[in-house]
């Protein structure tokens, strides 16, 4: 057996800035951290001749022998194009679980490829980098498979941690934010997320607005350019430990986020984080390419009774959490070799 996970993500400021359309011309900047709710993938070895996949998340399962093609098709399509980018088609049994569900705004597709990823590379024998594990992600997710998002979710989940990260032609690069332990501490009790009990295809979205910024339309490329802004802000305010001003700052890049395309905000988000602000908050937004998933906020831990008050009254639902430090990781590994199985160079 060999389990691996893979943690989600919450970013703070710079979202759809790494976005290729965008950084590829003016650089991208983010600053996310992970948190200990994570994607799991089981491996076990299936004496039989086939590949049997299993998602606990849309409760469904799928078996293939050696002679069938494995079709990249359906919600398992991540999963089996993996699996085929690594040669397998016989003698593994794959089981996944998450503790978020899928569409929810903390890059849980970019997760799935993270770990998987994660766990096979290890299957390999290959000690793979958090780097090449997160650019082996995105070339499933954006070169083999279209998908019109940024690079932050593969780098953030494989990394884990605080981080800043920035975007260009030549690459990828993350950072640690470096603050010390007790501002970090007090910053994630500032930190809230709450289901607003919808989910969504982030792609839809961000191919809005990634034909956008690919044409450059100024009203697109002014917002991009201020959250971009903020993110750079954020770090600031980081090196200060002025949270309060965290809070605002990241209220001013969701105003600038909504312009970006249509459906990042609805009228029940904005009824809730309008009802937040009333009760305490300093600021916050959807997370990931928005339209519902998850609201985060900067809150003093002060008044964050009331406000969860106040958003349990319209239906949303608290989740607690503590950063993560670990990144991707295989957990358990007593798995024997498995026929077929190959590392893919071209994805690396």
């Amino acid at each position: 057996m060999l389990i691996a996970r893979a943690p989600f993500r919450i970013s703070f400021a710079g979202g759809g800035t790494d976005l290729p359309s965008y950084f590829s011309d003016c650089g991208g900047m983010v600053v996310s951290s992970t948190i200990n709710k994570y994607f799991y993938v089981i491996l076990k070895p299936n004496t039989d001749e086939a590949i049997e996949i299993t998602s606990a998340d849309f409760g469904t399962s799928e078996r293939r022998t050696k002679q069938e093609v494995l079709s990249v098709e359906g919600d398992l399509g991540y999963l089996k194009l993996i699996l085929q980018q690594f040669g397998l088609r016989e003698g593994v049994s794959v089981f996944t679980a998450s503790e978020v569900l899928p569409g929810t705004g903390l890059g849980s597709s970019s997760t799935v490829a993270v770990a998987l990823i994660k766990a096979l590379s290890t299957l390999c024998g290959r000690h793979v980098t958090k780097s090449h594990v997160a650019n082996m992600a995105s070339g499933i997710e954006i070169g083999k498979l279209q998908r019109p998002i940024g690079l932050q979710d593969q780098y953030a989940s494989s990394y884990g941690g605080l981080n800043v990260m920035r975007f260009n032609d030549e690459g990828v690069e993350v950072n640690p934010v470096g603050l010390p332990l007790e501002i970090q501490e007090e910053f994630e009790k500032n930190v809230m997320l709450f289901f607003t009990g919808e989910s969504r295809d982030a792609a839809i979205i961000l191919k809005e607005q990634s034909q956008s910024s690919a044409e450059k339309q100024p009203s697109v490329m002014e917002s991009l350019h201020g959250i971009k802004q903020s993110a750079e802000d954020v770090l600031e305010a980081f090196g200060v430990g002025d949270i309060r001003a965290i809070g605002k700052i990241i209220h001013g890049s969701w105003e600038m986020k909504k312009k970006l395309a249509g459906g990042v905000s609805n009228p029940a988000i904005d009824e809730a984080y309008d009802l937040a602000i009333r009760k305490g908050a300093d600021g916050g937004k959807i997370a990931g390419a928005g339209g519902g998933g998850y609201l985060l906020l900067i809150c003093d831990p002060v008044y964050q009774e009331k406000v969860t008050q106040g958003l349990s009254s319209l239906g949303l639902r608290r989740m607690t959490f503590h950063f993560d430090h670990g990144g991707a990781q295989v957990l358990v590994n007593s798995m024997p070799p498995i026929p077929g199985l190959t590392f893919p160079r071209d994805l690396v």
